[in-house]
């Protein structure tokens, strides 16, 4: 895949002096998925972890799950080839529910997929083609299933809300579903209400997805009694579609939680930055750069993280807010929370391999002792450039941006302040062969300014 260029007249990345350093102090086995046994009821747990943003009937939802098995759901479009940050909320949520014993339903929108939801974004969606839509749910299926347990009493079902709504006909749908909802309720929503406010205003298919939504949980209700929808915030609009409908069909009340967009303390997007997304697709977002995403979290921002997005219990996280305050140079919430994160996404192999390769670059591990794959995935996230093989380290420094002329390179190698794959150079006319696993190099001037070289044969 084509490399990322150097940043235009950079000289590298120059990292904190602890960003990297010393994470062999957090090397622990990541804590097996479970929930905290201090809480009796898990709704106590999740309101605790910030989890509950709005939500129906408060005290309701706790005796629920207070209770015996019940069946739950959370809903993933197929917009994109992958999920990302904003998804694994709702996937650890499933996840805590069905350690408390409920059963839940993941449900991947082979058809809301198809018409797109008007929430979060000012224009039209762009319809995906038919066939890109399947196949996306087809990798969507695939990580849900990741994140939950098919096994036991209270195993997990994954579901397809094509399956009940390509059999029904225009006239079916109206008569059936469309006639129990209210216009005036419905543009009430804000996301409607907001599209609608907007120039681009908003199209009937868009329109009616929060229709699609509330057919689907009136769906799973009837076939699996289910009682218990879980979203963001910002689909509470579509989430309560399914609650009045189910309430006005069926007599019935059913219950929805709401969690918060996730958004750093100084109120910035969590998770996105330039088209930048955290995806859980290893292909789209390498376990490298997941881990280093956590450990580059503010200070402000580590210990909600770490109960939102860990199974650490209340008594561990208490432990490192304290570190935070006194010790906060160690990073060592920053530590356990991307190394828990990205074990659980991507399992403990990737995290230790990641872990290996943040402690060789800098100088704490042998580089030639990295797996190829985790190598060329940490010099992607460094300043790199492609280089034919016995191209001089001189010219190396200048492609990647380290030095910003030949002459500035040769002062910088006279000072003995250049390395290549961890070895001093001490001749300017040293060449690059790449060396490293993958036929790649490691270029370092000074002691924390990196850079990547991929070398073509």
């Amino acid at each position: 895949m084509p490399r990322p260029p150097a940043p235009a007249g950079g000289r590298g990345i120059r990292l904190p002096a602890d960003s990297l350093n010393r994470v062999s102090e957090t090397v622990v086995s990541a804590t097996a998925p479970a929930n905290d046994p201090a809480f009796e009821n898990v709704w106590d747990e999740i309101v605790w972890r910030g989890l509950v943003h709005v939500s129906t009937d408060q005290e309701a939802l706790r005796a629920l799950l207070a209770g015996g098995p019940i069946t739950y759901y959370c809903g993933f479009d197929p917009t994109a080839p992958s999920l990302h940050l904003g998804n694994l909320v709702q996937l650890l949520l499933m996840r805590r529910l069905q350690l408390a014993g409920h059963k839940p339903l993941g449900l991947v929108g082979g058809s809301t997929g198809l018409v797109g939801d008007p929430g979060g974004r000012d224009a039209e969606r762009v319809l995906n083609p038919v066939e890109t839509v399947e196949e996306w749910v087809g990798y969507l299926r695939a990580q849900v299933e990741r994140f939950l347990s098919f096994e036991g009493d209270n195993a997990a079902r994954m579901v397809n809300n094509l399956d009940w709504t390509a059999p029904l006909s225009a006239i079916d749908f109206l008569r059936g579903i469309g006639k129990h909802f209210r216009v005036g309720t419905m543009i009430k929503k804000d996301a409607v209400a907001a599209r609608l406010n907007s120039e681009a205003g908003i199209s009937y298919t868009e329109f009616s997805y929060q229709i699609l939504q509330g057919l689907d949980y009136l769906e799973l209700h009837r076939r699996y009694d289910c009682v218990l929808q879980t979203g963001g915030s910002d689909q509470w609009g579509n989430l309560t579609s399914g609650t009045d409908l189910i309430h006005r069909v069926e007599g019935v009340s059913v219950h929805a939680i709401g969690t918060p967009l996730i958004t750093n303390s100084d109120g910035t997007k969590f998770g996105k930055s330039a088209g930048n997304a955290i995806w859980l697709d290893a292909a789209m977002c390498s376990p490298y750069r997941m881990y280093q995403f956590w450990l580059n979290t503010d200070d402000a921002d580590v210990i909600t993280r770490l109960k939102v997005f860990t199974f650490l219990t209340r008594a561990e996280i208490e432990q490192y807010e304290q570190l935070v305050a006194d010790e906060p140079f160690r990073r060592a919430a920053q530590k356990r929370l991307a190394l828990e994160v990205t074990t659980f996404v991507h399992g403990p192999d990737a995290a230790a391999a990641v872990i290996a390769a943040s402690e060789a670059l800098f100088g704490q591990g042998d580089l030639a002792a990295l797996d190829a794959t985790t190598l060329g995935q940490a010099l992607e996230e460094l300043p790199n450039a492609t280089v034919a093989t016995g191209t001089p380290v001189l010219q190396g420094l200048v492609d990647t941006g380290l030095a910003s002329s030949l002459s500035e390179a040769r002062r910088s190698i006279a000072q003995g302040g250049v390395s290549l794959d961890g070895v001093k150079v001490d001749d300017e006319a040293a060449v690059i062969t790449g060396g490293l696993p993958g036929g790649v190099s490691v270029l370092r001037r000074g002691k924390k300014t990196l850079a990547g070289v991929f070398v073509q044969v």
